[in-house]
């Protein structure tokens, strides 16, 4: 089991206005302090967390952040709309486009999918394969 997903990021307020523009929406709550960034979801209480939490930091080694070749995040949102929406919003607040949303033909014919890289350089993906959308070969 992943317990959290850490990023690096140089300047915390505009990885704050990219990951606020889409991870609140995917139902996680923000905290911010002196070490960065905390993206949870709730837990009921009395219950184990069942995803990752995802934060964002600056580096421990004070060297400058970067991002890690073959590395990405990805979030699952609720169906293809929000993908679409979610995806603009990002790049709305700093993100910038390494795959508009869509289906890809390497994958199963319901995984809807777009790229973004985060004001760091992060690959991030948000992701929907919700029976109730439309599959690729629908």
């Amino acid at each position: 089991m992943i317990a959290y997903v850490t990023v690096g990021a140089d300047d915390i307020e505009q990885a704050k206005r990219f990951y606020s523009a889409l991870l609140p929406a995917l139902g996680y709550s923000m905290t911010q302090g002196s070490e960065g960034l905390s993206f949870a979801l709730p837990v009921p209480q009395g219950e184990a967390p069942v995803h990752p939490d995802f934060y964002v930091k600056p580096t421990f080694n004070g060297q400058p952040a970067s991002a890690g070749n073959g590395t990405m995040v990805a979030f699952e949102a609720a169906d293809q709309a929000q993908v679409r929406h979610l995806h603009a919003a990002a790049l709305a607040a700093g993100g910038s486009d390494e795959g508009q949303p869509g289906f890809r033909a390497s994958y199963g014919p319901r995984f809807y999918v777009s790229y973004l890289r985060d004001p760091q350089g992060n690959k991030i993906a948000l992701f929907s394969s919700n029976p109730n959308d439309p599959g690729r070969d629908d």
